[in-house]
């Protein structure tokens, strides 16, 4: 048997400005170091802090934007067996209902860019993000799924879902 591996809860926050381009952070530490992936963190579980009240505080201090729990739609959770080779992830995943006015100042983090979502799939991004959320924000932005994606190393990524909210209109037969 492998050996047990942490469970860690996180959100990310898909933003976007005016022009409808993504936000996303050129990462300087890890997971992710060297590449771009969309906003977020860890819960503060010793609080008892929400999936939303975690993507409220992200928001608030990776970009400077005042959001509400309103303006945040949750729109999928999945959950990564082994990423990495070290841990497990539930995600919750929040489009951001509010456009950013502008490109937030560079943070600790690492910096920002906005780009269109065809130049996403161009960029240095998660393999995770390239096979499993990005397609997911693409097809269920305005709804809602649960997935699951075994992440081990040295296989392919492999996604199922779960839950589709509403689910699918069902083909006549």
């Amino acid at each position: 048997m492998p050996p047990a591996l942490p469970y860690k809860i996180a959100v990310l926050v898909f933003l976007e400005n005016s022009a409808g381009e993504h936000l996303l952070l050129l990462r300087a530490k890890p997971p992710n170091k060297g590449v771009w992936s969309p906003i977020g963190g860890k819960l503060e579980m010793a609080s008892g802090e929400s999936p939303f009240e975690c993507a409220v505080r992200e928001t608030r201090e990776e970009t400077g934007l005042e959001v509400a729990t309103r303006d945040l739609h949750l729109f999928a959770v999945i959950a990564e067996k082994a990423y990495e080779g070290q841990s497990h992830w539930l995600m919750f995943l929040f489009r951001c209902r509010r456009p950013l006015p502008g490109l937030p100042p560079d943070i600790s983090e690492g910096r920002f860019g906005f780009f269109s979502r065809g130049s996403v799939d161009r960029l240095e991004i998660p393999e995770t993000d390239r096979t499993a959320l990005w397609p997911t924000y693409d097809k269920y932005r305005d709804r809602f799924v649960a997935l699951r994606a075994d992440c081990q190393p040295g296989r392919p990524v492999i996604v199922e879902v779960e839950e589709i909210t509403p689910p699918p209109p069902e083909k006549p037969s």
